[in-house]
């Protein structure tokens, strides 16, 4: 499996799979393995890509 986690760039838009209620989250950057997101729900989260495979959203 690739690891979309690497292709995300600030501006793009994400959920976290397991956090559905956080709504659809920004992300910010992407640096080292640790992607920093702002969700609608649950404000700034820093994400470890080596734990978590966010999930790219288009249709929001």
């Amino acid at each position: 499996m690739t690891d979309l986690n690497s292709i995300l760039q600030p501006g793009m838009l994400v959920r976290h799979p397991d956090c559905p209620d956080w709504g659809v989250g920004q992300v910010q950057s992407n640096i080292g393995g640790k992607i920093t997101v702002n969700f609608r729900e649950a404000g700034k989260v820093v994400i470890d890509s080596s734990r978590v495979m966010l999930e790219p959203v288009f249709d929001a």
